[in-house]
């Protein structure tokens, strides 16, 4: 056997070794930008995380990583478990673990400059070479649309148990998400349900639901498409500011009506995967 048909066969077996460890995998997605895709991701890691289940985040928006300050651990490294072994992803907390690119450049304000194969090949490594642990769910955070990143996901893993669609309520937020559940569907991939972000703005003062952005597109796409609505995020302070800060708004007041729903959302995607 040729030196480069070892080393690939040894990749193979890498790959295959890593993705048999972990029980679930689930890709957040969505047609737009700043709809709220990795907060969703960050929050319903953390659900998971919180009900005992050993959790992994996968950050793919190789362009414009989101989750490390998200997660407050900006500034960490990549450490080797044991010399000559591959290195782990960076513990977050006891249940929960994540890998992004920004864990890997020096300068956060250097822009990453690459081409498609590039970005497929890294995320390739992503999921080849690092030891992920024993997972009960990886949750994949990728960048807006159905490009390289997220169809680059779904052929390295194979199979993929589920998306997650994320969108705003307005019409033309929704035209994108359509696409992101053809290309589940496309893909093979079954969509365990849409997430409206951003739906209501709840009054801290009393309560009155008011709905900011109008329209009904979230209800008509999971009625075309025979899809469950898993939930409905509000526009709360709370999650831009622990988002900022580097923790899951989960960890600030469970009984928020934010926190309820997203707790929400996790029970549905467990029951969803059995």
């Amino acid at each position: 056997m040729e030196v480069d048909e070892i080393k690939l066969d040894a990749a193979a077996k890498r790959l295959q070794g890593n993705l048999d460890r972990i029980k679930h995998k689930i890709i957040v997605i969505s047609g737009k930008g700043g709809v709220g895709k990795s907060t969703v991701s960050v929050n319903v890691a953390y659900g998971l995380a919180a009900l005992g289940k050993k959790v992994g985040i996968l950050d793919v928006d190789i362009h414009g990583p989101s989750i490390a300050k998200m997660l407050g651990i900006e500034g960490r490294r990549l450490k080797l478990t044991k010399e000559g072994e591959l290195p782990a992803p960076i513990q977050v907390t006891e249940n929960l673990c994540a890998l992004t690119i920004a864990t890997l450049i020096e300068n956060p304000d250097e822009p990453i400059i690459w081409r498609g194969p590039l970005k497929t090949g890294a995320i390739k490594q992503f999921l080849q070479d690092i030891q992920w642990p024993e997972l009960d769910y990886l949750i994949i955070d990728s960048p807006p649309g159905t490009g390289d990143e997220p169809l680059s996901v779904v052929q390295t893993l194979k199979k993929v148990d589920g998306s997650l669609i994320v969108s705003t309520p307005q019409d033309l937020s929704l035209l994108d998400a359509r696409k992101t559940i053809k290309f589940s569907q496309k893909m093979n991939v079954p969509v365990l349900g849409i997430i409206e972000n951003m739906s209501t703005f709840v009054c801290p003062h009393c309560n009155e639901k008011i709905d900011i952005f109008t329209g009904l597109g979230v209800q008509k796409a999971a009625m075309d498409f025979n899809l469950d609505i898993l939930g409905k995020i509000p526009i709360d302070v709370n999650i831009v500011k622990s988002g900022d800060k580097g923790y899951s708004v989960l960890a600030k007041d469970k009984e928020s009506v934010s926190s309820k729903e997203f707790l929400s959302i996790v029970d549905k995607i467990v029951s969803k995967l059995g």
